[in-house]
């Protein structure tokens, strides 16, 4: 299995919240909380219902959720002609995501040290930097402290104390995923700090190789990811037939 692949698996089970389900073979999460990919459809398997049919399922536990509808496309979605069939229906395009990847793990000599944190904790420190909502806040915490992979919460702080940088891992047998990476200061390098000093504790744990997702946009934190060596490997998007969706 390609590296691209398999970090779309592992992105999967990070991601998972406990409201999920199947539906024909899509995947369809329903969690309250801020992330796209924990409150939407991943078109995993082509079913054996009609497109509009499904469709309709879907949008009625959506509704029954209270969250908007949203499919996430990728490279993999089902069936292949996903994403041209929703554009025909008006859908429109947004909040497009690279995924990058680490062929071999690098470790620091020297790396930063961390505060680990709990999923309480981590999910109101990047809440808070995030402007999260209560409900959001609270579920995130659900989601990383239920999900099927461990994840492992960081801040980089100062000789203060005060809050430089923090960012969570999911190692999962000799891959490493690395999520939330938030900066508190700005283009003072603390990123790249916790980036490398993440990978340094990924390896020490059996990691061998890594993966992240990025704004296609965002290209501060895609320059910072290169310098670490990760290389692009592939693009998603989400549709919806509401507004473009926050």
């Amino acid at each position: 299995m390609s590296l691209a692949l398999r970090a779309e698996a592992a992105g999967l089970d990070a991601s998972a919240p406990p409201q999920q389900t199947d539906i024909d073979g899509w995947l369809i999460r329903l969690s309250p909380g801020k992330a796209k990919r924990s409150r939407c459809i991943n078109a995993l398997r082509a079913g054996t219902l009609p497109l509009d049919e499904l469709l309709a399922r879907c949008q009625r536990a959506f509704d029954a959720a209270g969250l908007p509808l949203a499919v996430r496309v990728t490279p993999w979605s089902q069936p292949a002609d996903l994403d041209t069939q929703l554009a025909a229906k008006g859908w429109g395009a947004f909040d497009a995501a690279d995924v990058m990847v680490l062929d071999r793990l690098t470790p620091e000599p020297s790396p930063a040290q961390l505060q680990a944190l709990d999923a309480p904790a981590y999910a109101a420190l990047v809440g808070g930097l995030r402007g999260s909502s209560a409900t959001a806040i609270a579920a995130h915490a659900e989601r990383i402290a239920s999900a099927p992979v461990r994840y492992q919460g960081y801040a980089l702080n100062d000789s203060h104390g005060q809050l430089l940088a923090c960012g969570q891992m999911v190692v999962a047998g000799d891959l490493v995923g690395l999520y939330d990476i938030f900066s508190a200061v700005p283009r003072q390098g603390h990123g790249e700090r916790l980036c490398r000093a993440l990978l340094t504790l990924a390896q020490a744990q059996g990691a061998r190789q890594a993966y992240l997702q990025v704004g296609s946009d965002n290209s501060v934190a895609q320059r910072l990811y290169a310098r670490l060596g990760f290389v692009f490997a592939y693009r998603y998007h989400y549709r919806s037939p509401e507004a473009v969706l926050t």
